[in-house]
């Protein structure tokens, strides 16, 4: 089983993840991996999340013999602003938190996004650590070094590129989730399948069972594939200016339903919603076959990930999209399969056909 993987960044070593059944092992990697002595860390959490865990990874921290101090806000995407931001900020100038001090993401995409951004412009970046709880931050969020938080109506408008000194995945915690933010993270895995690795899709497709019942090493497995397919594209395109674009495979559409469903919908059921449009425009365009788009949608049903959504009109939901920052000109640039397990970009799709696209997920 993997235990951990290594990161470069521009062709160099950047960090680890690491791949553990608990917390228990955290500071001990934490000190071999990151090897620094920092004066204050600051654990930055959601208000969920510092229910289950908060108090262990403090304890353990005051063993790093560093000021250890904690931030904590509601959870939910609506924490997720540049209002938080300055709360954190004035947190950390109220503890006098300098250039040799760390943040600590304990938590989900909202958490590691939030913390990862402040630590890029706090003092003008200080180091962070990803400690990410869920399975989507697991799977996605936690790994590339994409931060940022929205503005506005805008998701995700406002970040930085910034990568992490380690990322620490403690798989157990995945028992903890909920089923809709453990769905989430599945809409996250199933797309990392489709978009890189065919034997992958089929594995998942096959071990349903197990990674619904969070069998641990099945859900293990799953966690490491994605990071791995993840770190790959990373490493290669690390700020978005090409092959990196393939991960928002789903997104586009995904995301303008989440806006417009006022995020009561989960990031990876939208993303779901968004990978069955894309599946149909690849399909449009001869790159995946009838039946593979019925395999695709009944696979996505398997994990209950959701492939219609109710109260949307489909001009609004392509007005949305409009708001897209991978806008390229007055074109979207729109990720589709060329295949099942690979990925293209495509920018020549006319509003006509995004409607039709649309339409086939709203009931």
């Amino acid at each position: 089983m993997l235990q951990e993987l290594l990161i470069n960044y521009e062709n160099k070593p950047c960090y680890k993840i690491v791949f553990r059944p608990d917390f228990s092992d955290l500071i001990n990697v934490f000190n071999s991996e990151v090897n620094h002595q920092y004066d204050k860390i600051c654990i930055v959490t959601d208000s969920n999340v510092a229910k289950l865990y908060l108090h262990e990874i403090i304890s353990g921290f005051k063993n790093a013999d560093s000021e250890v101090y904690s931030f904590s806000f509601d959870a939910g995407e609506e924490s997720k602003n540049l209002s938080i931001v300055n709360m954190l900020y004035q947190h950390l100038i109220n503890h006098k938190f300098t250039r040799n001090s760390l943040l600590v993401a304990l938590g989900g995409g909202v958490v590691g996004d939030l913390t990862g951004f402040a630590a890029a412009t706090f003092l003008r970046g200080i180091d962070f650590i990803q400690v990410p709880t869920t399975l989507l931050s697991q799977v996605d969020s936690s790994v590339g070094g994409k931060t940022g938080v929205d503005f506005n109506q805008y998701k995700n408008m406002v970040g930085a590129f910034y990568m992490p000194k380690l990322v620490y995945m403690n798989i157990g915690s995945l028992n903890t989730l909920d089923d809709n933010n453990f769905i989430c993270g599945m809409g996250e895995v199933v797309k990392s399948a489709l978009i890189a690795d065919k034997d992958f899709y089929n594995w998942l497709k096959a071990n349903s069972t197990l990674l619904k019942e969070r069998n641990y090493d099945a859900l293990a497995y799953a966690v490491g594939k994605c990071c791995g397919i993840k770190g790959h594209v990373v490493e290669i395109d690390p700020k978005e200016k090409g092959i990196r674009a393939y991960l928002n495979f789903g997104h586009t559409i995904g995301h303008a339903i989440e806006k417009l469903k006022n995020f009561t919908l989960g990031h990876g059921q939208c993303v779901g919603l968004g990978m069955v449009s894309a599946i149909y425009l690849s399909n449009k365009l001869s790159c995946v076959s009838d039946d593979e788009v019925s395999d695709i949608i009944e696979t996505l049903k398997e994990f209950d990930i959701p492939v219609s959504v109710d109260g949307l009109n489909p001009t609004e939901v392509l007005a949305a999209t409009k708001s897209d920052k991978k806008m390229t000109g007055n074109k979207i640039k729109f990720t589709i399969l060329k295949a099942v397990g690979q990925a293209d970009s495509y920018l020549d799709f006319s509003d006509e056909d995004l409607l039709w696209a649309i339409d086939k997920v709203l009931v």
